[in-house]
């Protein structure tokens, strides 16, 4: 049966409504038609800069070099080495950067490799835009934001195909398991993460209060088991051959980083740069940190939860915000107080930025400064005095807001729940 033709006339003017199509633009919830949009956008996008900048070598040779070793059949980390030095990435990444030295012809095939790491940016957005359809934060203009407004994130990825925008994948990939209550897959894919560069380890502290919660003391054994022995696992051939030569290489915590890379401190001295002193001042502020926002923030975030040593599993699967609130805070807290920041580990942060800042209360002309500034500091290369100090401005606006983001109040999570409802 036919609609009448005044109902037909109404859902007409409806949809050629500037109000019909606003939703489409700041509603967090019809953000759908933006992402495709988006992913789109970035297919062309890739493929001119493909076409049109030129390469700039960095890593790819000595990642090519580092792997060229274990080919010719040395699993003794201690003799992998490349130009730019000695391997020091967990065995995830050899078996990842082995595939794609056969792949593109023992590495001398940089435009194949570039169009794969281009189809990786896209998978990636795929994946973050899964994640933020889910948590519904952020209105739907503020996709641009994270996608074509960024030359430096597009540059690490098909300029310079470093191996960081690989372990964040398995990252990302995770973090949309977690949401979908399936933390064995979740956790493996954290690992293999984990096994490609140890960075993302700066998400484990947030990680681990998510398995008690929603496992329970107990239960979250099993999902930490599954982290460690996939790591056994894929670190078995050279752990067999040189267990300390593995584990201090790819594992090593204390490597020194030079100073003329640094994002972040260029305002100190070389020697303050590189004192241990410094370091470890660092290290204990990041702790201190990550310990405020669990007691006085995280917390909240699971309202009815006795938080103690011997916890019982959750009944409920936890909600988007209660997983990625967190888990993106622990990352950006790390950040912050890292002990050196490189150009390529913008994008270990990068995509997360929107979400954080749009969970704060901080205006909106606030938050699109922040984002530019952030933006501008990892542009400005060499890093100067003015645009490491801007990023340090702008990371301790952001964590102010973080620490009173409206998500950490009763109030707003009543509203949230009854939303979901």
């Amino acid at each position: 049966m036919a609609a009448p033709r005044g109902t037909t006339w109404k859902r007409f003017r409806e949809i050629f409504s500037l109000q019909y199509w606003t939703k489409f633009v700041f509603d967090p919830g019809h953000s759908f038609l933006a992402m495709i949009c988006l992913l789109a956008a970035e297919v062309v996008i890739n493929l001119l800069v493909i076409q049109r900048i030129k390469y700039t070598e960095i890593d790819w040779v000595a990642y090519m070099q580092e792997v060229g070793g274990v080919v010719n059949g040395s699993y003794d980390y201690t003799t992998l080495k490349g130009d730019t030095g000695p391997l020091v990435y967990p065995a995830g990444f050899v078996y990842i950067f082995l595939g794609l030295y056969h792949i593109t012809e023992r590495g001398v095939n940089i435009v194949l490799a570039q169009y794969i790491f281009a189809a990786l940016y896209v998978l990636s957005l795929m994946v973050i835009f899964d994640i933020y359809r889910q948590v519904k934060q952020m209105p739907p203009y503020v996709l641009f934001f994270m996608c074509c407004a960024s030359y430096r994130i597009h540059s690490i990825y098909i300029l310079r195909l470093f191996n960081d925008p690989v372990a964040m994948l398995f990252l990302y990939l995770a973090v949309d398991m977690f949401l979908r209550d399936k933390w064995s897959l979740g956790c493996l894919l954290f690992s293999f993460g984990v096994g490609v560069k140890m960075n993302v380890l700066l998400f484990a502290p947030a990680l681990l209060m998510l398995l008690v919660v929603r496992h329970g003391t107990i239960g979250s054994f099993k999902y930490l088991t599954i982290c460690a022995s996939s790591q056994v696992i894929m670190g078995l051939p050279f752990l067999l051959v040189n267990p300390v030569g593995y584990i201090v290489r790819s594992f090593n915590l204390g490597r020194q980083f030079f100073f003329k890379w640094t994002v972040n401190w260029r305002f100190l001295s070389e020697e303050m740069f590189l004192n241990r002193y410094f370091h470890l001042l660092l290290l204990a502020t990041h702790v201190i940190v990550l310990l405020f926002f669990f007691w006085f923030k995280w917390r909240r975030l699971f309202p009815g939860t006795s938080f103690q040593l011997w916890m019982k599993p959750s009944q409920s699967p936890l909600s988007p915000t209660q997983i990625v609130l967190p888990l993106f805070t622990s990352n950006f807290i790390g950040m912050c107080f890292s002990r050196s920041l490189h150009y390529q580990f913008y994008v270990w942060y990068f995509h997360t930025l929107h979400y954080l800042l749009w969970s704060t209360p901080l205006p909106v002309i606030v938050r699109l400064l922040l984002l530019g500034m952030i933006e501008m500091s990892w542009n400005t290369y060499p890093s100067t005095d003015f645009s490491s100090s801007a990023l340090h401005v702008c990371h301790f606006v952001a964590l102010i807001g973080l620490w009173t983001s409206p998500a950490y109040t009763p109030v707003t999570q009543t509203v949230r729940a009854a939303k979901l409802e």
